[in-house]
Formats: C-alpha cells, sequence, structure tokens
C-alpha cells in the first residue's frame, strides 16, 4: 500500500466469502481477483453472526456452513491458492473463532497459510493490544476500521495503530451494495489525511465503477468492494456463471481506478 501510494496509484481490494458457494470455487475466484489486477484480496471467514456485515454477506456466510465450510477447510485452502497470487490476502475473520482457535495458534496458522494481514471488525480499538501483539510475533499486520461516527482523536489513534492501510467504513451502518457513496466521505478522507500518512481505503456499499471513481477523486489511497461481488458469485445460477459475472464486475472496477 505504501508502494503504490508513493507512486500515486490507488489500490483495488476486493472481498469474497470463503465457501460460496464453494471452496473449489473461491480458490478459482481469487485466482481471478488477482488476474484482474487487485492489489490486496480480504478473503471473509464464513461466521453464523457477522456483526458487520448486510444481508449479502450474511446470506453467503449462511450458505458457505450450511455447505460444511470451516476454518481448518478455509486455511487448507489459502494455503493451496496463496502461493500462487501476487496480491497479498487478507483474513477478515470475527472475534469469536480466534479466541476459540487461540490467538497465537490462530495466527500462526494463517500466516503458515499465506495470509498476509487480518481483519477483525468487531474488536475495539481499547481490546487489539493482545491480537496485535499475537500478529506481530507472527508475521501478519492487523488492519483496523474507522467509521462516520468515530471522534477525530480516536481516528488517529486508530489510523496510528493500524498497520498496512486503514480501513475507512464508509457508512453508518452494516456492508451492502448502495446507489451511491455518501458525499460525507470526502471530510472523512481528509481528516483523516489531516491525522495520519497511512494509506486510506473505502469500503461498505461500493458497488459500481462510478463509486470507484468517486472514492478516487476524494483523495482515497484504496477502494474496497465486498458485497456486489459477493453477490455476483453467489446468486449466478452455477459456479461458472458466478465466476464469469465477477470477474466482468472486478474487472470494471480495476478499470475505474488509476494504476
Amino acid at each position: 500500500m505504501a508502494e503504490l501510494k508513493a507512486q500515486g496509484k490507488v489500490a483495488f481490494i476486493p472481498f469474497l466469502v470463503a465457501g460460496d458457494p464453494n471452496l473449489e470455487t473461491t480458490a478459482a475466484a481469487l485466482k481471478k481477483l488477482d488476474d484482474v489486477g487487485s492489489d490486496v484480496i480480504e478473503l471473509g471467514v464464513p461466521y453464523s453472526d457477522p456483526l458487520a456485515d448486510g444481508a449479502v454477506i450474511h446470506t453467503a456466510a449462511t450458505r458457505a456452513l450450511q455447505h460444511g465450510t470451516t476454518l481448518d477447510r478455509v486455511i487448507d485452502m489459502v494455503a493451496k491458492v496463496a502461493p500462487t497470487l501476487k496480491a497479498p490476502l487478507v483474513l477478515f475473520t470475527y472475534y469469536n473463532p480466534i479466541i476459540r482457535r487461540g490467538m497465537d495458534k490462530f495466527c500462526e496458522q494463517i500466516k503458515a497459510a499465506g495470509a498476509s494481514g487480518l481483519l477483525v471488525p468487531d474488536l475495539p480499538l481499547e481490546e487489539t493490544v493482545t491480537i496485535r501483539a499475537a500478529c506481530e510475533r507472527a508475521g501478519l499486520e492487523l488492519v483496523l476500521l474507522t467509521t462516520p461516527t468515530t471522534p477525530k482523536a480516536r481516528m488517529a489513534e486508530i489510523a496510528r495503530l493500524s498497520q498496512g492501510f486503514v480501513y475507512l467504513v464508509s457508512v453508518t451502518g452494516v456492508t451492502g451494495v448502495r446507489g451511491k457513496v455518501q458525499a460525507r466521505v470526502e471530510t472523512l478522507v481528509e481528516t483523516l489525511h489531516s491525522v495520519t500518512d497511512k494509506s486510506v481505503a473505502v469500503g461498505f456499499g461500493v458497488s459500481k465503477p462510478e463509486h470507484a471513481k468517486q472514492i478516487v477523486d476524494w483523495g482515497a489511497e484504496g477502494v474496497i468492494c465486498g458485497s456486489a461481488l459477493v453477490r455476483a458469485l453467489g446468486d449466478a445460477a452455477t459456479p461458472e456463471e458466478g465466476l464469469k459475472d465477477m470477474e466482468a464486475l472486478a474487472q470494471s472496477l480495476r478499470d475505474a481506478i488509476p494504476h
């Protein structure tokens, strides 16, 4: 992310739910996202109570769990695919599976499988100390989130402690496909830039090339797209159609971002 910023380029960061419609398709989708030129790829571990996620991702996670997707199977799939990818992989998971596995063991396992970073959306800043230490011991970067309701002083502290980039949630609410990106995101990007020199990536509600262009115009260093890609892949009649639809959408978003 720092290299892209130094070059004046903006990162395309897609997100998928592992195991929807199945892990074989997820593996193929990761390769397609890499081929279209993704700079970082986020991979969500399906969880039964995804607090930050809206209907599309929640439904995808439910399908993945019903199909027998487990943390171990996700890690095994990552171990096979990650070495073939140019883009670093950031694992997105809620805190409960990490606690259940054990923080050090979890971090060591996903690092060994090929993950470069970790994002834990239900973990407040004050609770990140232990998981950050476990990440650092394993050689992972912990990415933190800031939201439209985060006070500036807290935003500055989140940005200081976030590694890789700062994830700016563009809405007060959950993930989902939206008609437009809220104009106040421009002010939020400016505020973050006033307290950090780290890259700022905007997510939640980004689903069209024009959304990506708008976020780039507002000065963000990264554009994150999740629900629209998850829907394209998971809602298709067949996995093959889903891969085709997802790839086309990913390409259109990639093409809208300077690279």
